[in-house]
């Protein structure tokens, strides 16, 4: 079953086929989907107040333009002070605005400035991703979630940047595992997936298939 995936983020896409490698499906990046079908790709307003309905939004858009299977997810990034577990001033908190707010939206560079001096100002920072999902297949069947099981795991924020970079994921440069004590970058077999999302997409698309298995056979 082809899918496609309503991101540009090459990373994002490749982390996302990692994750359902093992399901009978096919992802289908948006740049890739478009460019086949010769359709130009608008801008999609995001002006939701939570990642699912940010993820609801990018779906119907996408839905709507192609006529295809399509899902979409969105994240909040909830920052956390490492030694007494509170949340940090409503102020830093960047939620669904993990690039910035308004409409200049920061560039990988820029984010990581802004998160180091984040850790700078607070000492070090504990955060957690909280992640959302919304696919339509057609008219009648969708399915969405914001459910904790999509949550990824608490890891922390330093102010030394790692020296490697992934274009689409800056912040991964300055994110260490809790419990090895270690850069994402550095960790084995992609293990950071684990830690961001915690295995809940793989449950999402599974239990939809279990719920529509009928949709294989088309």
């Amino acid at each position: 079953m082809e899918l496609i995936y309503g991101t540009g983020n090459d990373a994002k896409l490749a982390y996302m086929r990692r994750t359902l490698s093992d399901l009978p499906l096919q992802i289908t990046g948006l740049l890739d989907a478009a460019k086949i079908r010769g359709i130009e790709l608008p801008e999609v307003e995001e002006n939701g107040n939570t990642p699912l309905e940010n993820a609801r939004q990018k779906a119907e858009a996408y839905f709507a333009l192609f006529h295809s299977p399509v899902f979409s997810c969105d994240s909040g990034l909830y920052l956390y002070d490492h030694l007494t577990g509170e949340l940090l001033p409503e102020e830093v908190q960047p939620g669904i605005h993990v690039r910035g707010r308004g409409e200049k939206r920061l560039s990988d560079e820029e984010l990581l400035t802004h998160y180091v001096g984040l850790v700078k100002k607070y000492g070090r920072i504990r955060a957690r991703y909280q992640n959302a999902i919304c696919l339509i297949f057609n008219e009648e069947i969708r399915q969405e979630s914001m459910e904790e099981n999509l949550w990824g795991e608490p890891f922390l924020l330093t102010d030394v940047p790692h020296t490697k970079k992934v274009p689409g994921f800056p912040l991964d440069g300055i994110s260490i595992d809790i419990k090895t004590g270690r850069y994402f970058y550095d960790l084995e077999n992609n293990s950071q997936d684990e830690i961001v999302s915690n295995s809940g997409f793989s449950l999402f698309f599974c239990h939809f298939l279990e719920k529509y298995p009928f949709l294989l056979q088309l």
